[in-house]
């Protein structure tokens, strides 16, 4: 089972903007019709999480999921923790 990572780009940037906005998780939630658990999860860095979900929060912010290319160091050390 993958462990949760708070830090993770996804959940740092969410809890920045929102903290930013000054919007607590509750009208985050609100605001972008999903629910208050998974504002929680997403932000607490949860791994298997939907991702039409974290792009409807994320489009909230003016962003969207895409895939980026990765360094070969990045690729070689993937599932290594």
């Amino acid at each position: 089972m993958k462990t949760w990572n708070r830090n993770n780009p996804i959940a740092q940037f969410i809890r920045k903007r929102r903290k930013d906005l000054n919007l607590t998780q509750f009208e985050l939630s609100d605001t972008t019709g999903v629910g208050l658990r998974f504002v929680r999860e997403l932000e607490q860095g949860k791994p298997n999480l939907m991702t039409d979900k974290i792009n409807q929060v994320l489009l909230f912010f003016g962003h969207e999921l895409t895939p980026n290319p990765i360094s070969d160091a990045t690729r070689r050390n993937l599932g290594e923790q």
